[in-house]
């Protein structure tokens, strides 16, 4: 995995748990799940590029 991917999806985990945080904090289910979401699709994509990066070891 490249360092931009790197910190694209770190980025993006960061940005869901604000947006998670933010809808605790004002009681908004829509804004938590939406973090929730940032930070699965964040998740996924890391777990892709470390498989694509055992496949490229190989």
């Amino acid at each position: 995995m490249g360092w931009g991917d790197k910190i694209h999806n770190a980025a993006g985990k960061f940005h869901g748990r604000g947006k998670e945080a933010a809808g605790a904090a004002t009681g908004n289910d829509r804004l938590k799940a939406e973090g929730r979401s940032r930070q699965f699709r964040a998740d996924l994509k890391q777990a892709g590029e470390k498989i694509k990066d055992t496949f490229r070891k190989h």
